[in-house]
């Protein structure tokens, strides 16, 4: 089985797809698509983040593209061999991901980057079917607890079982992966302190750490 990302004529999500006709019109230069993965299927790490956002990924048609939680992955992922070349926040700049794979719970972009539980839902079909065709997959980051509980729901586990709390690792036997938690990499968290850069510079060593142990 491929998998395939979902494409500009998916209308699962009424709110989202109304949302993306409105910036179509109002940002004709601009992605406004789902947003499709990152990276290869082979790799061992598949990270996931919440949703693209409004003049990032919705802008370059890449995940964490051009926004400021990118400007904090991407730096950090390639300082750790997870990337390589120079990151130019545009989707044809050449930076590449290295055993590493970026995705969302929700492809599209969603007003004021909030999403409903029957979009994580939806999208969820294209989640876990992504997990499914990744089989050297070794370790989920979920960044937040929207992502950490999209891959719980598509995968079958009870949410009460594994709380979501940053730097927490769960293993999830059934599926032999084992999922990192960490804060995500937003603006907001970084503002405020919830996440500091290395907190997550924390975060990504232990991927690394994991999947080679």
């Amino acid at each position: 089985m491929t998998f395939c990302p979902p494409d500009k004529s998916c209308n699962k999500c009424p709110r989202l797809l109304d949302f993306r006709r409105i910036n179509v019109k109002k940002f004709p230069t601009y992605f406004n698509a789902p947003v499709p993965p990152f990276g290869n299927l082979d790799a061992e790490i598949l990270v996931i983040g919440l949703a693209p956002g409004l003049n990032g990924a919705n802008q370059t048609g890449r995940p964490f593209t051009n926004d400021y939680a990118g400007d904090v992955l991407y730096p950090i992922l390639k300082k750790h061999g997870l990337a390589k070349g120079n990151y130019g926040k545009r989707a044809d700049d050449g930076f590449e991901l290295v055993n590493t794979r970026i995705t969302n719970s929700v492809k599209c972009v969603p007003p004021q980057n909030k999403v409903t539980g029957d979009e994580i839902k939806a999208c969820g079909t294209y989640l876990i079917e992504e997990i499914k065709n990744m089989p050297n997959l070794k370790l989920v980051l979920t960044l937040g607890s929207v992502a950490h509980n999209a891959v719980l729901g598509v995968l079958g586990y009870k949410k009460a079982a594994f709380k979501f709390a940053h730097g927490s690792i769960h293993k999830l036997d059934k599926h032999n992966l084992i999922m990192l938690n960490s804060y995500h990499t937003s603006r907001y968290n970084i503002n405020t302190g919830v996440l500091t850069y290395q907190m997550f510079d924390d975060i990504v060593k232990k991927a690394c750490e994991i999947i080679k142990a």
